[in-house]
């Protein structure tokens, strides 16, 4: 039975996509709604996908019921172009991560998740193409709730479901490289690992503080000690 439930953030924590995933956003939602809004210049960093859009909209002056009118439609528009023109060479996977993601998965006693923003369709898209997809059989994603701070439950929920076992909340440990995924661990007890491989510097993670605070992945053995050692209370 796995003991240890372990979920990652997707974007700065696994990978890292080159600047097009901006941009086929910003033109997804001038198809659909005739503006990018301030896609530009908007801050991705932890946030829902959903949520973003919203967000970049509003910022222009659309009103959420415009918004939520054509949602779909952007939300479908902006995963079909982002499959279609997302390439290996646009993710650079981040220092440390096949390797770690080696020693989790060889384990019987941990369970691997993902906790992200992403929608999961394209989320899954940026793992499939350097080949890590298949070290998560399950998650949450952006498709499950606008604010981020609901998907550690429905994530939960959905490893209860998959293995028929009950997670302490030391025996969970959430993994992400913004301010949002350490406030996603508290929304269930549960031990947060920051790592300052995104936006965010190793001092601004360190003022959330998070459980454990990594400048990278790079050091494996002592990464996995520190998911693999229960939070004592």
């Amino acid at each position: 039975m796995s003991r240890t439930l372990v979920l990652f953030d997707i974007d700065g924590t696994l990978l890292k996509v080159e600047s097009m995933n901006r941009r086929v956003l910003a033109d997804a939602l001038i198809e659909v709604y005739g503006t990018e809004g301030s896609t530009g210049s908007h801050d991705f960093s932890g946030k829902m996908d959903g949520a973003i859009i919203y967000e970049v909209l509003s910022n222009v002056g659309l009103e959420r019921a415009e918004i939520a009118d054509k949602f779909d439609k952007a939300k479908e528009t902006y995963i079909a172009l982002f499959r279609e023109r997302a390439r290996r060479e646009d993710i650079t996977l981040l220092e440390g991560v096949r390797e770690l993601l080696d020693a989790l998965s060889s384990r019987s006693d941990v369970l691997l998740g993902l906790l992200t923003g992403n929608f999961e369709a394209s989320g899954r898209h940026k793992l499939k193409l350097p080949g890590i997809d298949h070290y998560f059989p399950f998650g949450a994603f952006a498709d499950d709730a606008l604010d981020r701070n609901e998907l550690p439950h429905i994530a939960l929920e959905r490893a209860r479901r998959m293995t028929g076992a009950n997670y302490s909340p030391s025996q969970i440990v959430i993994i992400g490289d913004t301010e949002h995924d350490i406030r996603c661990a508290r929304e269930l007890d549960a031990r947060s690992i920051a790592v300052a491989t995104g936006n965010f510097t190793m001092e601004e993670l360190a003022r959330h503080k998070p459980g454990t605070l990594f400048k990278n992945f790079a050091e494996t053995d002592e990464v996995l000690a520190s998911i693999l050692t229960p939070k004592h209370s």
